[in-house]
C-alpha cells in the first residue's frame, strides 16, 4: 500500500470504543482489508507521531440488510453490506491520539 491512509480508513467512535480509549489505551480503527499487523503499526506511528505496543485485528462480516417489512432483503443489487477489518491498537503509556475536540 502506497499511503498511510490507504491502510487506515477511520476511527471507530462507539462506547464499547470509548471505554477501551479510556481505560486501556486502546483505539479501533477501520482498516484496509489485506493490511496485516505491521503495515497497521506502521502506518498509526507514521500518522499520529506515537508509539504502538500491540495490535490485534478482526475480520468482521457484513450484515444483511432488510427491507421495507423487515425481511431479508433478496434484491441482488442492494446485497449485504460490505465486510470490513477492525484494528485495536493499544499506545505506549502517556501516548494519545485526538480524532476530535470536545467544546
Amino acid at each position: 500500500m502506497r499511503d498511510i491512509w490507504d491502510v487506515i480508513w477511520a476511527p471507530v467512535i462507539t462506547e464499547k470504543a470509548t471505554r477501551k480509549q479510556e481505560e486501556e489505551n486502546t483505539f479501533t480503527l477501520l482498516v484496509h482489508p489485506k493490511a496485516n499487523k505491521a503495515q497497521i503499526a506502521e502506518a498509526v506511528e507514521a500518522a499520529w507521531d506515537v508509539v504502538v505496543e500491540d495490535v490485534r485485528t478482526m475480520q468482521c462480516r457484513g450484515k444483511a440488510r432488510r427491507s421495507l417489512m423487515g425481511q431479508l432483503s433478496r434484491n441482488p443489487e442492494v446485497g449485504p453490506r460490505p465486510d470490513f477489518k477492525k484494528a485495536l491498537v493499544r499506545l505506549a503509556e502517556g501516548d494519545y491520539i485526538e480524532f476530535y475536540e470536545v467544546g
